[in-house]
């Protein structure tokens, strides 16, 4: 189980990102410029959470139960609580 959550994080000065789960009582200063990183956005899903899959098209499918989106990694449906079908192959 993930506890926290993951961001997207920005160099101000170069503009370059990174993706990183972040403890919000440290700084993260980027490896290069030694700036402090700002968040740009939090990733979906919202951390706790059982999966590691970010939410996207690719990671989803419909639980076979309730008809709502699921990552694909998870065994029970975050919404019902209930097994979700096999993945098919």
């Amino acid at each position: 189980m993930r506890i926290l959550q993951r961001y997207r994080m920005r160099t101000p000065s170069t503009g370059r990102e990174i993706v990183i789960q972040v403890d919000p009582e440290k700084v993260y200063l980027d490896k290069e410029t030694g700036e402090e990183l700002e968040p740009v956005a939090q990733l979906l899903p919202l951390a706790p959470t059982a999966s590691e899959l970010p939410w996207s098209i690719e990671n989803l499918r419909f639980c076979n139960n309730c008809d709502q989106l699921a990552q694909k990694d998870l065994l029970e449906c975050p919404w019902c609580g209930k097994p979700l079908a096999p993945l098919e192959k």
